[in-house]
Order: C-alpha cells, then structure tokens, then sequence
C-alpha cells in the first residue's frame, strides 16, 4: 500500500495557517447569519470538499498556489454562507460609478450577482488544481484533455450543485428553501450559474495555455507530474519549481 507523501518544505505551516484562518472566517460569519438554515445547507459541500482533500492527501497534495486559490473561493463562500448568496450588500462596498455601471452593463438594476460571479470564479480559481489532479491520476497524459477534462469537470460539479440546491427547496420549501435556491425570480438562474462556471474554466485554461506558450512553462503540469514522494526534491528537473 502506498505511503501518505512527504509535504514539501513549506506545505505543512502554509495548510495549517490557511485552515486556521478559515476557520476563523467561517466561525466570524457563522454568528448570527441571514439564515441559518441556508447556512448549514452551504457548508455541506464545504464539509464534503475538505473530507476528499484529507482523505486523497496520502497519495497527492496540491501545490501552495493551487491552495491558495481553494481558500480565496472558500472565504468569497463564506460571504455569501453568512449573506445568503441572493442578499450579499457588495453594492454598498463599491464605489458609485462602479456599481451603476455594473447595473447598466447586466441589464438588471435589482437583481443580486454576487452568486453569478462566485459561479464564474469558482471555474476560473479552481482550474488549476483540477489540472494538477489530473496530470497526477490520469495515463496517458494528454495536454489537451486536460483542458477538456477541466472544463467538463466544472460544469459536470455546476450540475451536482444546482440539483443539491433544487432537492434542498423541495426538501425545505418556504424561506429556506429559496434563500438556498437563490433563483431571485429568474426562471433560468441554474443555467445561467452552469455556463458561467464552465466559461470561468475556459478563461483559466485559456490563460494557461498562453503561459505555457509564452514562456514554456506549465506549473499544474510539471506539479502533477512530478515524483510522488516529494523528499526527492533534488532528483527534479531544472524546470520543476514546486513554488511555482
């Protein structure tokens, strides 16, 4: 049976500080949130996300950028965790010109978009560590269906979320089943979050690709590909940076 993989130099302190801070991110606002109800229902798959990041970690770890990118959308989760995605007040934390031109350019003075653009983000920040996984799991390895699989992945989890969301409504109705539906009377709320989870992958494995032919570095590829006892740091390739 394979051995749980030695962490690079730095990895232990950094997962350790970042779970520290989450956890005092969600515990900041998990008092007193919108609903509580729709609270709970937003940290199952938070929960979930963590168990396969605990329990895939004896035989791969992402590399530091890959982490950094899952917190900065767990804590852009939790705001809206705390809000409930569909009243999240961002309209108050940006400047005038900024939000009204926001309105003009969605065509929707009332409507709450926090949810879109966490939709949209969480294909575009997590691309990389889904490219990281796959490099590492799959054989033979093919750059191109790397993208592929990113991208079809991002919209494959879109669709598990929004029938979680919809078994939730029918499960609780009322109140807290819309605050965890979020729809905010738009009929085609779930496609719309779908394809602009799938359109974030498409601009990170976009941007990706344009690193790798700009400067002929790949940092997800060289990362899942490297050695899995990661002890062997002087065996790497010039090319390999694990900080990269």
């Amino acid at each position: 049976m394979n051995q749980r993989p030695t962490l690079p130099p730095g990895h232990r302190s950094l997962l350790l500080g970042l779970f520290l801070a989450w956890l005092a991110i969600a515990g900041c606002l998990g008092i007193s949130p919108h609903n509580r109800v729709d609270w709970w229902l937003e940290h199952i798959v938070v929960v979930v996300g963590l168990a396969i990041l605990v329990i895939t970690g004896r035989w791969f770890v992402f590399s530091k950028p890959a982490y950094l990118l899952g917190f900065a959308f767990l804590c852009l989760h939790e705001i809206g965790a705390h809000h409930t995605y569909s009243e999240v007040p961002y309209r108050d934390w940006l400047p005038d010109w900024l939000d009204g031109a926001g309105r003009v350019a969605s065509g929707a003075e009332d409507r709450n978009h926090f949810d879109r653009l966490v939709h949209f983000l969480y294909g575009l920040l997590l691309a990389r560590p889904w490219r990281e996984a796959y490099y590492f799991a799959m054989k033979p390895r093919r750059d191109g269906w790397s993208h592929l699989v990113v991208v079809s992945f991002a919209m494959s989890t879109s669709l598990l979320y929004e029938l979680l969301e919809w078994a939730a409504a029918i499960l609780y109705g009322g109140e807290d089943g819309m605050a965890f539906l979020g729809v905010q009377g738009d009929i085609w709320d779930a496609h719309k979050d779908m394809l602009l989870a799938t359109a974030g992958a498409v601009v990170a494995s976009v941007a990706m690709t344009l690193r790798r032919v700009l400067t002929g570095r790949d940092p997800a590829r060289e990362w899942g590909t490297g050695p899995g006892d990661y002890r062997r740091e002087p065996d790497l390739p010039p090319t390999f940076d694990r900080g990269a």
